[in-house]
């Protein structure tokens, strides 16, 4: 099958701006097929984040967000250099994760965050929910209330509320394959007159 410049300009706009050598690599390895080929690239999204994951972060921007002047937040969007930090496109992440942080108050940046004394204080919750449930299940239905509870709590795990087809961690996947660079929400806080 041909790939068209039209099939690579579709791509591009669902993917949020790939470059494009790379939507020409994922429709040829897809064939063509538009939706297989947003996978491919969203699969390497994620394989492009875990292979920078160890570099090192000294550039970034600080993203802002007021909402109706009673709820504010703002987000350090780390990268590593300054040619990223300084790209329009960049910032604009950075403001659109402080609008989720406004939006979505979330306790923690990552799973790994959560205490032990938290997830216990969970599970106590959860047990009385599962108990009339099969024995064999519920182990599986535990996990998933509890992955579930904790995913509204950490960021990175929440549906970005521009798209909720992608994660916000999705995102940041995006854009260190967009950039080329590791992308990471370093620090976030959310201020509120309202309680």
């Amino acid at each position: 099958m041909e790939i068209t410049t039209e099939s690579i300009k579709q791509l591009r706009e669902m993917t949020g701006g790939v470059s494009v050598m790379q939507c020409k690599k994922a429709l040829e390895e897809a064939g063509g097929d538009l939706k297989k080929a947003e996978v491919i690239l969203k699969k390497h999204s994620a394989a492009a984040a875990e292979k920078k994951s160890e570099r090192e972060l000294k550039a970034g921007a600080i993203g802002s967000y007021l909402h109706e002047g009673a709820i504010g937040a703002m987000v350090i969007l780390s990268c590593e250099s300054d040619f990223v930090a300084k790209n329009p496109e960049f910032t604009t992440l950075a403001r659109d994760i402080a609008m989720q942080v406004a939006a979505t108050n979330p306790m923690y940046t990552v799973m790994l965050e959560v205490s032990s004394e938290a997830k216990q204080a969970a599970i106590a919750v959860f047990e009385k929910e599962v108990a009339g449930k099969p024995q064999e299940m519920q182990a599986k239905i535990m996990e998933g209330k509890i992955a579930s509870h904790f995913r509204d709590h950490v960021l990175l795990e929440q549906p970005f509320i521009k798209d909720e087809s992608k994660t916000v961690q999705q995102l940041l996947n995006e854009a260190t394959q967009k950039f080329g660079e590791r992308v990471e929400v370093s620090r976030f806080v959310r201020l509120s007159l309202r309680t």
